[in-house]
């Protein structure tokens, strides 16, 4: 499977729901598949167009990720690792909203998407993860930091910001 070098957002999530099916019938090795997660996550588009495709899947491949996937994602732990810290943070946020607007389904989406991230983020073992969530944590808390603007952009409310606080520390082991 060849990546782009430089793919855009929407080729990556064609890309990996394309390689996804692809795995979920044997029809490309885990190493194959490892070397295209791989491709994708060296550049921000490709990462994004992984991330949103892979975590908010039906199929449940998201939910044991595969040596060979654990080990692709190391690959580019900058990216990576901004990218996880932020779908922690939106999809606890979202699933908040969900709820809120009696849409039930959709939160349980949310919370499903948080529970794959935090489980990526347990297995990655990854410094710049628990920097970032720190960091995150701490905006969340202040209204300050390397995260305003993130919190502000997606104008995240108290309660919001308290349940960001609340599923970091569970995944970091705080809570």
């Amino acid at each position: 499977m060849m990546i782009p070098e430089s793919v855009t957002f929407e080729e990556a999530i064609a890309l990996t729901e394309s390689m996804m099916a692809q795995m979920a019938t044997d029809e490309i090795s885990p190493a194959e598949a490892a070397e295209a997660i791989s491709q994708l996550v060296k550049t921000e588009n490709g990462a994004r167009g992984f991330f949103v495709t892979y975590l908010s899947s039906e199929a449940t491949l998201a939910d044991h990720p595969s040596p060979e996937t654990i080990q692709a994602l190391q690959s580019s732990p900058d990216i990576v690792a901004e990218l996880l810290v932020k779908n922690l943070a939106m999809s606890a946020a979202m699933a908040v909203t969900h709820r809120r607007n009696g849409d039930e389904d959709m939160a349980q989406g949310s919370d499903r998407v948080r529970s794959r991230t935090a489980n990526l983020i347990e297995q990655l073992q990854l410094d710049q993860v628990r920097d970032r969530t720190l960091a995150l944590r701490e905006s969340a808390l202040t209204g300050e930091g390397n995260y305003k603007t993130f919190l502000q952009r997606w104008q995240y409310d108290a309660q919001q910001r308290e349940v960001i606080c609340q599923t970091i520390d569970e995944v970091m082991g705080n809570g």
